[in-house]
């Protein structure tokens, strides 16, 4: 009998990368998808023939409880999140909404429902904002700054909360930024990605962007998803920093990406004070001793390889 997953989040960049990965191993995936009157099914539109689409929110705990008897997913995948940051400095209280107690109704779904199902929880590296120690690893503490951040933790210590008091196969992959040609425009990666292919088209003539000195840990998507799947195939639920361990700037994102596109950053990228945050975080990198020790995970695809495939997927996009 194939097993069968549920994904939340399922049109995002790591919904689709999973849902692919899902369906080659033969399980039958479902994907969570709100209703809403313009849909979004660019990244899932080559297998939607493959897929369910179930309609179901994180605000409403009964659709929950209504798809999980309905589907009856063996794993549940919850990457659905308010999960833009600086969205959630505009809308704090709707990010905790859908980021924090959006995972509490989808947990408390599972225990009424069926509690033998596993469950992953998209943890973020935005939990340990002002970091403590340099690397982050599962024993850093969190130190959240930005409402996302804030509402990530909740979701994080929720999801524990539930594995410790009720027995559930409860994960959480606590990633770091990781990126692909189906990134959004309004993330820092594709927008230099797709800025240097519009300049390089002749589409526009500068690229406005906040602090170019804060650094993070940038990885692939594909690779990611393979970690999250590989949590909920161990016989104990647990948490794993999931990293490339290395550290590049934005300065440095503009600089391999310009260069991609045949140009020099230094004459379009302009730092514009209206991008900077409220609350920065400086330098976020992580250490995947233990995913790499316990699931047998590495990346394969380095931040070089991954920003030149970007920008050579916005410029082929571009020509169509």
């Amino acid at each position: 009998m194939a097993k069968r997953a549920l994904i939340t989040g399922i049109t995002g960049q790591d919904g689709s990368y999973l849902a692919e990965l899902l369906l080659g191993e033969g399980y039958e995936v479902a994907g969570l998808v709100r209703r809403s009157s313009t849909e979004n099914n660019s990244r899932i539109n080559h297998i939607q023939d493959q897929l369910t689409l179930v309609s179901g929110d994180l605000m409403d705990e009964a659709s929950l409880i209504n798809v999980l008897r309905d589907f009856k997913p063996r794993e549940v995948y919850n990457l659905a999140a308010q999960s833009f940051v600086q969205a959630s400095w505009t809308q704090p209280v709707l990010t905790g909404e859908a980021t924090a107690l959006g995972v509490t109704r989808l947990l408390d779904a599972i225990r009424i429902v069926d509690p033998e199902i596993r469950f992953y929880q998209a943890s973020s590296s935005e939990m340990f904002g002002r970091v403590r120690t340099v690397p982050q690893n599962e024993e850093t503490a969190f130190y959240p700054r930005s409402p996302y951040g804030v509402a990530k933790v909740y979701g994080h210590w929720i999801t524990v909360n539930y594995r410790e008091s009720y027995d559930l196969h409860a994960s959480s992959g606590i990633l770091f930024n990781h990126e692909s040609p189906r990134r959004g425009l309004e993330f820092v990666t594709r927008k230099v990605t797709n800025g240097a292919a519009r300049i390089k088209k002749g589409l526009s003539t500068e690229l406005r962007l906040g602090n170019l000195e804060a650094q993070r840990d940038w990885g692939y998507a594909a690779d990611y998803v393979r970690a999250m799947a590989s949590m909920l195939q161990r016989p104990e639920p647990d948490d794993f920093v999931i990293a490339t361990g290395e550290t590049h700037s934005v300065r440095e994102l503009c600089e391999v990406a310009f260069s991609a596109a045949g140009l020099r950053y230094e004459q379009y990228v302009v730092v514009d004070p209206a991008f900077i945050r409220p609350a920065e975080v400086d330098l976020l990198v992580g250490d995947a001793t233990k995913a790499r020790d316990v699931l047998g995970w590495k990346c394969e695809v380095d931040f070089y390889a991954l920003i030149e495939m970007m920008v050579a997927a916005d410029l082929e996009a571009l020509e169509g």
